[in-house]
Formats: structure tokens, sequence, C-alpha cells
């Protein structure tokens, strides 16, 4: 056994500390489940009142049918009722953390400290969206009328898998901003703003938008790319896209992470 695996198992036995702690907070408000059970219903709600009226005028958006746009729809539920639940909250936590210099608590533990700043809190009742999100998009297979075959079920779970490290690593960059910039309170009401632009097909906006919607904010390889696996429009290309993207935000999120982290040290020596 070489000397880093001594240290992964560390990390993960503390990161799973960390969930379970979590968790067990999150279960002590359990009226918090119903609060937000409202919340996603409301949330459901205003889309499809929206979704109405889009196709009360026409067949199609961008080339998608209303079931399609209504499986989007359950996607975009599904994928924020994610980030809110751990994404999120641990990262802004980072912010307010350096802000306030107590990041220190997470960095003298013996394991790696971006896997530790990134599972210390948990919102489980989020996790809400997920089940709203889960039915509406059963609903749109249902209205769509084909069957989904294993393969497109398993390029559906993988292409997620990949958008969620993507707007991780979009949003371990925007916690890392924080090491140089002070003004970062405002950063979850922005990227907020910006997601829900996720709710509808990145392609049926205009160029640039589209653009800064697939590689500036990864909302298209998070939403758009799933919606198309599990509604029979995924291409080859945009696998190979989204694949090569998370590949790339990977390595840039810990070059950047790293860096603020010894400019944190340099400033508390």
């Amino acid at each position: 056994m070489t000397r880093r695996d001594p240290e992964r198992t560390g990390a993960a036995r503390l990161a799973f500390t960390f969930l379970r702690i979590g968790v067990m907070n999150e279960v002590q408000y359990r009226a918090n489940f119903f609060i937000q059970l409202v919340q996603s219903l409301l949330t459901i709600a205003t889309g499809l009142t929206a979704l109405a009226l889009v196709f009360s005028h026409t067949d199609e958006l961008g080339g998608w049918s209303r079931p399609q746009l209504l499986a989007v729809m359950g996607v975009f539920t599904m994928v924020g009722g994610l980030i809110r639940s751990v994404i999120q909250p641990n990262m802004q936590r980072v912010v307010e953390d350096v802000r306030e210099g107590r990041l220190d608590f997470a960095l003298t533990k013996p394991a790696d400290a971006q896997v530790l700043v990134s599972v210390r809190d948990v919102r489980l009742w989020q996790l809400t969206d997920v089940a709203v999100g889960l039915v509406v998009l059963t609903v749109a297979l249902i209205q769509i009328g084909h069957a989904v075959s294993w393969r497109s079920l398993l390029a559906f779970v993988g292409v997620l898998l990949v958008g969620l490290v993507s707007v991780y690593c979009f949003w371990l960059m925007l916690a890392s901003a924080s090491f140089w910039l002070v003004r970062m309170n405002e950063v979850q009401e922005l990227f907020d703003g910006i997601y829900r632009a996720g709710q509808y097909p990145v392609g049926i906006y205009p160029g640039w938008l589209k653009y800064g919607l697939t590689f500036l904010v990864p909302l298209a390889f998070a939403i758009t790319v799933p919606s198309e696996a599990v509604t029979g429009r995924l291409t080859w290309q945009a696998v190979a896209v989204a694949g090569g993207s998370a590949v790339v935000l990977i390595v840039l999120s810990r070059w950047f992470w790293r860096r603020g982290l010894r400019r944190y040290g340099g400033a508390s020596s």
C-alpha cells in the first residue's frame, strides 16, 4: 500500500462522517421537508404555466416538442435539487470561511481540503426537488410515447454525472475567487439567476448566450445534454464535448483552488 492510499482512505472516512452529521442535522427539522415540498410544487406549477403559454402559440420550440421540453423541465428540477443539496451550500460556506478566516479548521485536518470543504454541509430536504423532477420526467417520457432503452438510461446517468461534475468545478472556481475578491456574497443570487436559463434547451438561445451557457456556465452539460440522452436526441459529438470539457474544468478548478490556498496561507501566516 502506498503512502497516498491511507490518506485517501482517511479522506473518504472523514467525508462520510461529515455527510452523516449533515444528514442527521437536517432530519431534526422535518417540517422543512413539507416547506420544501410546497416550494418545489409551486416552482413546477410556474414552469408548467410558462410552458403552456409558449405552446399556445407554437407546436415546437427550437425543434423541441412539448413533451420533450417537459422532460427538460424535469431534468432541470432534478439537477437544481442536487446542486442546492450538496454543491451550493458547501461552496457558499467556503466563501464565508475565507472571508472570516475560518478555513483553517478544514485545512488542518489530515485529509484533502477540497474533499472536506465539498461535503461539510448537506441540505437533505432539497432532494425533494429531485423526486419532483423525476416525476415530471417520467410523465414527459410517457407523453413522448416510446420506450426508453437501457442504453439511453445509461447514457442519461453518465452525462448527468458529467454535467454535475462540471457544475461542481464551476462552483469551486467561483468559491476560490474569494481568495482574491472580497465581495462574493452575491454569488448565490448570481448563479440562481443564470441557472433559470437552463429551464430551456440552450439551442434555442442566440449564439453568444448558447456558448456562454455551454462553456462558461456549463448548464448545457448538466441539463440539455442529459435531456437529449433521455429523449433520443443525443449525439456522440455532444458526449465527447461534455466529457472533454469536464476534464478541462476538473484540472482548471483544482489548479485554481490550490493557487487560492497558497494565497490564503500567505495571508494568515
